[in-house]
């Protein structure tokens, strides 16, 4: 992941996406944000252009390269039950990271206690089930979500949505074709293994585009899906 944020098409595109959705949600104002779950540290950079960061990490050598990446002190922390700060914060980024807990529910309750009068929390996951496959496997998710799912989550957590929307859309149909086809052939081949150069310019500009999107319209289908939640 560490070789991989800093250039490969998905990481850097989904950076850009999440700053946007940043900005919608903030404005221009300096905030106090919170990453849980920073891995190797590839969103802190992006994140303190938008005020005072805090992160902290399960995964011991994730959390040693982060803190090395930006100079950082970065605790160890797991969800649900073990959370390092103990402050309120405007902004919580939650990116990648619940499907890769089994109590998502008791993680989004334990989060929106840590969130602020006016506070949000920022959520990215893998989108739909049906496109389960061995990278899920491999990167040791438990789920993937819908927006009714993942809604039904928030409400259960005492949270409730004020944006949805999937998110890579335009490159969806090519990824389902190759999914199919890996299916088909039993390939072991990874989804996230660095392509030639001039091919990953293209995808970060495919990508990428959908940023421009995202602040006016909801995108009806993707491999991806953001939500914006605040307390009930």
């Amino acid at each position: 992941m560490n070789d991989l944020e800093a250039r490969h098409w998905w990481f850097v595109a989904r950076r850009m996406i999440i700053a946007t959705l940043i900005r919608r949600t903030l404005g221009d104002r300096s905030a106090r944000i919170l990453e849980a779950g920073c891995g190797s540290g590839g969103n802190l950079q992006m994140l303190r252009e938008f005020g005072q960061v805090d992160a902290f990490e399960f995964h011991g050598p994730a959390r040693e390269t982060a803190e090395r990446k930006t100079g950082m002190t970065i605790p160890f922390g797991a969800l649900p039950d073990h959370l390092p700060f103990d402050r309120h914060y405007d902004l919580i980024g939650l990116f990648d990271v619940l499907e890769h807990v089994e109590d998502d529910i008791g993680s989004l309750r334990q989060l929106g206690l840590r969130l602020g009068p006016s506070g949000k929390i920022l959520v990215t996951v893998p989108a739909l089930p049906s496109l389960w496959s061995n990278h899920d496997v491999r990167h040791h998710h438990f789920r993937r979500y819908t927006r009714a799912s993942l809604a039904a989550a928030a409400k259960r957590a005492g949270l409730k949505v004020t944006y949805s929307s999937y998110f890579n859309f335009f490159l969806f149909p090519l990824a389902v074709a190759t999914r199919a086809a890996k299916r088909l052939a039993r390939s072991e081949v990874p989804d996230d293994q660095m392509p030639a150069k001039w091919i990953n310019a293209v995808l970060v500009r495919i990508f990428g585009v959908e940023r421009h999107l995202l602040s006016f319209v909801r995108l009806p289908i993707g491999l991806s899906l953001a939500v914006i939640l605040e307390k009930a």
